[in-house]
């Protein structure tokens, strides 16, 4: 399986979840997340899909891309506190993109995702992807390598908000996202860390988040 079908497995995945009464029924309730509904943590899952349908729409950049690592390295918004500016308006987007409620939601989420499974296939891998928010790029099969990392994180977080399994990704989806988690994390702690999280519980570090 390709990235460019792994993506779509998860974004199809996404949208299920979108989808499932609980999601509704709590819209309005806090969420797990601090500081956000279930409404905005919905917002801001679809919000990765939504973020994939620039690329059907604009013709590959001409800047070059970045590596993934050198990606995150420069994002503005790790170590950000709860309270800053970047994540007060990564909260305040996933609620205004929820704000038409979750079917509403559910039926502009599951747009998108049509509109990919038709048009991104025809596109490259290699193809260099502008993020004007960012001001940099990524080929795109490292930029949808960044979206099923958000997917799979925030799908746990909305599956945990409304006390439901959170859907397990394919292997095909799974294996990039948990190598980048694994590399961010080994850069941040290092990999001794790391190594002795996976396989040496007595010496489990206290923290060896990757982001």
């Amino acid at each position: 399986m390709s990235i460019k079908d792994a993506y779509l497995v998860a974004a199809s995945q996404a949208v299920a979840l979108l989808g499932a009464p609980e999601v509704a029924a709590s819209w309005e309730k806090p969420s797990a997340l601090a500081e956000m509904t279930v409404g905005g943590l919905a917002g801001h899952l679809a919000y990765q899909i939504f973020s994939v349908g620039p690329v059907l729409q604009e013709p590959a950049s001409e800047v070059a891309p970045i590596s993934l690592l050198d990606h995150y390295a420069r994002a503005a918004w790790i170590d950000v506190p709860l309270d800053g500016k970047v994540n007060a308006g990564i909260r305040a987007k996933g609620e205004a993109i929820g704000s038409d409620g979750a079917q509403g939601l559910l039926e502009r989420a599951g747009a998108a995702l049509a509109e990919q499974q038709a048009g991104l296939p025809e596109c490259q891998v290699d193809w260099a992807v502008f993020m004007p928010q960012t001001g940099w790029a990524l080929s795109l099969e490292d930029f949808l390598v960044t979206r099923m990392m958000e997917l799979a994180v925030h799908m746990d977080d909305l599956a945990v908000s409304v006390r439901i399994a959170a859907p397990d990704l394919p292997a095909a989806a799974f294996d990039p996202v948990l190598v980048l988690l694994a590399r961010l994390a080994a850069r941040r702690h290092g990999q001794a860390a790391l190594v002795r999280a996976l396989a040496r519980v007595e010496r489990v570090p206290a923290s060896i988040n990757a982001i």
